[in-house]
């Protein structure tokens, strides 16, 4: 029976995170490892245990400005209206503190004197901002300084809050603590992949299984809505979620098997039901929580193929972590031609661009077939410098699709037949290849809301599902959505920063996953940071073996790959943290060159 453990590239992920988190407070002075967000919301039709209401109290005699401290950790803790955190407030104050009005995550929390008497006190709460927490788990970075106001007052002889502003303000690296980011699934747009919404929850091992599904039928976040579709949108769950076995006792993390039925699936097809399962077996699987996943539609199996549960394998076309990779292999970009890399050495490429010798930047299709490039168009000014190319892999034939003064690395959509490139700093473009024909047309893409703030974007790529589009414009980090409009067109939109804090100039940048982007700044200490999908954590790669400047970058799920100033350095997922260290690429051991992904 296949293995229905999470994908071993996620779980080697998540040990990492972990122990990077132990390590690393942060990456630099201004490139920090960041919270994540949000506390859970009402589930409304899944049936939930009661809430625990035994928690830990004050302790006795405590200072007010470690009981300030104290406050903020129990902040953490948003069971029961924040119950934790409200035993440090005075009786009045507990019943009128508005704790649902934000939740602010900050950092490096100073607790100021004001004023002191014998039975009250005050003190200036200063902070940097690093994020908030909105409502169904979602997580928002932000930047700026945190400033508010807190009076105390002896109580039978014991210090408490009387008096401070409404909402939740939480220390990052308790909230890190406390909370855990998990990522929902919704379909692409075309039906073919699941695609990740990460999510903060706060729930004991035996309630995340219902939340997770809870999430799910809410929909997505507001920002990926249009781009992606939900099969849950419509259901609910009926009775109690189960082991697969049907038994009633915890279920959660490590516990074998799900049991959820659902109910209002209406005349869901065949490939529907199949996308719908997909969706809940890649978000329980994505969280830990092992299979079989039983799904019932009103008491029958879903499919009736799987009458004794789903796993992994069976959704494995969906696979969010599915990279053509490996099997295309490693390409670089050496002396302006592209080769293909083995350990053994190079071998040029087919035709015009294995010959050129021209080749600024490079991109091959998903499936490796085409391959784009921009090329030094060598004509004399006042005539465009730049030229991007498209053809054919396997022959080497190549046509001229633009000009211009700049064009980005090209970006491949996950159909195949089309590529993104950004020509002058500030016009998104689509080229499309028509597959008979191989006739290039070229249309523009809606960037306004990217251009609305910055004036340059000097990398743009696509998550491999297409439904998002990683940027670095004017320096700095930001992601977008990819719509698709009812007429075809394409736009960005909701632009928003995801590597606030970075502290250096973004140079380079390529997705690994689908939830976690690497960067290479202008940084000579720390070059290399990865930055997750919702701009909660920013963690520094190791910087052991690299030599500053790191000038590009390009990434699987398994590996990350980068070009400094002397070679192309591989960094392995799997490897275990105490060995991960940037090593030269056999076949590219001391050449300088671009490495060269698929995508």
């Amino acid at each position: 029976m296949p293995s229905t453990d999470a994908p071993p590239a996620r779980r080697a992920r998540r040990l990492l995170a972990v122990v990077i988190a132990a390590v690393l407070t942060s990456v630099a002075t201004a490139c920090a490892s960041l919270p994540e967000s949000s506390a859970p919301q009402a589930i409304g039709t899944i049936e939930q245990n009661a809430p625990g209401t035994s928690v830990e109290a004050p302790e006795p005699g405590r200072e007010p400005d470690l009981l300030l401290r104290d406050f903020f950790k129990a902040s953490t803790d948003p069971a029961n209206r924040h119950l934790a955190a409200r035993q440090f407030l005075t009786t009045e104050t507990s019943r009128t503190w508005d704790d649902e009005t934000s939740a602010t995550i900050v950092d490096k929390v100073d607790v100021l004197p004001e004023t002191r008497s014998s039975d009250t006190a005050t003190y200036t709460i200063r902070a940097n901002k690093v994020g908030n927490l909105q409502p169904g788990g979602l997580y928002e970075a932000e930047e700026g300084s945190f400033e508010t106001r807190m009076a105390l007052q002896r109580v039978d002889g014991e210090w408490r809050i009387k008096d401070l502003p409404p909402g939740v303000v939480m220390d990052r690296a308790q909230f890190l603590g406390s909370y855990q980011r998990e990522s929902l699934y919704f379909v692409d747009p075309s039906g073919s992949t699941v695609v990740p919404d990460p999510r903060w929850i706060s729930a004991s091992q035996d309630e995340v299984t219902t939340q997770l599904i809870g999430l799910l039928i809410d929909g997505p976040k507001d920002a990926l809505a249009p781009a992606v579709r939900n099969e849950l949108s419509d259901v609910s769950v009926r009775g109690p979620i189960t082991k697969a076995d049907g038994r009633t006792t915890s279920v959660g993390v490590g516990v074998g098997g799900v049991r959820i039925d659902f109910q209002g699936l209406g005349g869901l097809d065949e490939a529907a039901r199949a996308r719908f399962a997909a969706q809940v077996v890649w978000t329980l699987a994505g969280a830990d929580i092992s299979g079989p996943y039983v799904l019932l539609a009103e008491g029958n199996p879903l499919d009736e193929r799987y009458p004794n549960g789903w796993t992994t394998a069976d959704v494995a076309s969906m696979d969010p972590l599915a990279s053509a990779s490996a099997a295309i292999g490693l390409h670089a970009l050496r002396d302006g031609s592209l080769v293909r890399v083995a350990e053994t050495g190079m071998t040029p490429v087919p035709g015009f661009f294995g010959t050129s010798g021209r080749l600024q930047s490079a991109s091959l299709s998903v499936d490796g077939a085409l391959v784009a490039g921009v090329v030094d168009s060598g004509k004399p000014a006042p005539e465009p410098p730049s030229t991007l190319m498209v053809g054919s892999y396997s022959d080497g034939q190549a046509e001229a699709a633009l000009d211009g003064g700049t064009v980005t690395r090209p970006t491949w959509a996950p159909d195949n037949s089309s590529l993104w490139a950004v020509v002058n700093g500030n016009t998104v473009v689509r080229v499309v290849r028509e597959s008979g024909s191989g006739k290039l047309s070229v249309v523009s893409v809606d960037a306004g809301a990217v251009t609305s703030i910055g004036s340059t974007i000097s990398e743009l790529r696509l998550s491999r599902d297409g439904v998002r589009a990683a940027m670095i414009v004017d320096g700095k980090v930001y992601l977008a959505t990819v719509v698709r409009a009812s007429n075809g067109g394409y736009s960005l939109t909701n632009p928003r920063p995801v590597a606030v804090g970075l502290g250096s100039p973004a140079v380079a940048l390529d997705w690994s996953d689908g939830e976690t982007i690497v960067v290479a700044r202008s940084a000579t200490d720390i070059p290399v940071v990865q930055v997750a999908l919702d701009g909660s954590r920013m963690d520094a790669l190791p910087s052991r073996n690299l030599t500053a400047p790191v000038t590009a970058v390009d990434a699987s799920p398994t590996t990350e790959f980068v070009a400094d100033a002397r070679a192309v350095f591989q960094l392995n997922n799997n490897d275990p943290a105490s060995d991960r260290y940037w090593r030269e690429v056999p076949g590219l051991t001391g050449i300088k060159a671009i490495p060269i992904l698929p995508g």
